[in-house]
């Protein structure tokens, strides 16, 4: 077999945890975990989303046609997702359902070890009644957190897409960051195969939420590292980009 190939197969296996001594983990050694929401300050621009007891007409389709009709959509109308919507979407993907302590909480999505180390950012470009640019989800407020307002940013996020031209056509493109270190800290070098099994998790309930608000997504893997973190203003080693998808209303 190609050696390449065998190597890049290892993080697929999980044997590493015959390798880990979990008992030299930073959990294991008393550290605090870190928090489970990056830190912003009180003063930002932050608008309010409606919880989902509140949003009475939304996201009513079965769960059978939700998964029979699931699948990958890049041609989209010219029409904007409502912010009740993108409200909808968020909860489905990182919605906290209960607070645990500083470090945990409980969501809509499983992640191993309750650890969770996705962030959600978003490239607004057609919501109804918001200003297009970059956004943080907060999951702790259910809010969102404006961060930047990059000009064309339809086509910077196309260009960091590799070109993929339905990304700029999109309504919103879901970004999804990882911090690595909140599964580290548990796990190790066990941590980094998991986060990759939790973000598939997010983006499934992205595609079976948004059959339900009559919009369509497509999970995109293929992306300009560099160019995608630094248009996110992420590090690139503390955090980075991970997966990301766009979304927008269907014929």
């Amino acid at each position: 077999m190609n050696p390449q190939l065998e190597n890049a197969r290892y993080f697929l296996k999980d044997n590493v945890r015959q390798r880990v001594d979990f008992s030299q983990t930073d959990q294991r050694r008393h550290i605090p975990p870190p928090p489970i929401e990056l830190p912003f300050s009180r003063d930002a621009r932050r608008i309010p989303l409606k919880k989902i007891d509140q949003l009475v007409t939304i996201g009513t389709i079965d769960l059978k046609n939700a998964i029979a009709n699931r699948e990958s959509r890049r041609d989209y109308l010219n029409e904007p997702l409502t912010l009740d919507e993108l409200s909808f979407l968020l909860w489905a993907t990182q919605g906290v359902r209960l607070k645990l302590d500083a470090g945990h909480a409980l969501r809509t999505v499983p992640s191993a070890g309750c650890r969770h180390a996705i962030e959600t950012r978003l490239c607004v470009l057609n919501i109804d009644g918001m200003e297009p640019g970059i956004y943080r989800y907060l999951p702790l407020e259910h809010e969102l957190l404006f961060e930047q307002s990059p000009e064309k940013l339809n086509m910077k996020i196309v260009e960091a897409s590799l070109g993929q031209r339905f990304t700029g056509e999109a309504a919103v493109v879901f970004v999804w960051t990882t911090i690595p270190y909140r599964m580290e800290w548990r796990y190790g070098i066990a941590a980094h195969k998991v986060i990759a099994l939790d973000a598939g998790h997010v983006c499934q309930n992205l595609y079976l939420a948004c059959e339900a608000v009559r919009a369509g997504t497509c999970a995109i893997a293929a992306y300009d590292q560099q160019a995608m973190d630094s248009l996110l203003g992420v590090d690139g080693v503390e955090e980075f980009t991970i997966y990301l998808a766009s979304v927008g209303r269907k014929g």
